[in-house]
């Protein structure tokens, strides 16, 4: 070690490069902006999807098909999975509390029971929404299906 390689501990040396503090900063002029044009300018911000003037990917793609912005989305929840909940804990009541709790839907999910699978148990089930063959499998067994 001699006094060409003195040089202070990593990490203890941590100064940013000041911009457009004068031509002796090596960092003035331009301020490493370039010459001319937009980004060169104050305020400039560029549009998202901007591609120099060409036409953006988002216009020159086709359009096609529909999004119905009313259209709600219901959580699918399988009647063997009910089974499963109601054999594991021995349920008698299951709503949409229950089935957050054991991780199956999130609060804000709505739920719609699906008639996949069987039920063997009577069992009070609440929910926003039933197929067909889900209500009467579990009205079958003598159990209730609730439409909250």
């Amino acid at each position: 070690m001699d006094l060409s390689n003195l040089q202070p501990a990593e990490g203890s040396v941590h100064r940013e490069k000041r911009i457009g503090r004068g031509q002796g900063s090596g960092r003035g002029g331009t301020s490493t902006r370039g010459h001319k044009g937009a980004k060169s300018r104050s305020g400039y911000s560029k549009k998202i999807g901007f591609e120099g003037g060409q036409m953006p990917l988002q216009r020159r793609v086709p359009k096609y098909g529909f999004k119905n912005i009313n259209r709600v989305e219901y959580k699918g929840i399988n009647l063997d999975v009910i089974q499963a909940l109601v054999e594991k804990f021995n349920l008698d009541t299951i709503d949409k509390n229950v089935l957050v709790e054991h991780g199956l839907v999130s609060k804000k999910d709505k739920v719609k029971i699906l008639g996949r699978g069987a039920i063997n148990a009577k069992v009070t089930l609440k929910a926003d929404k039933f197929s067909a063959s889900a209500k009467s499998a579990i009205e079958a067994q003598g159990g209730e299906a609730i439409v909250e």
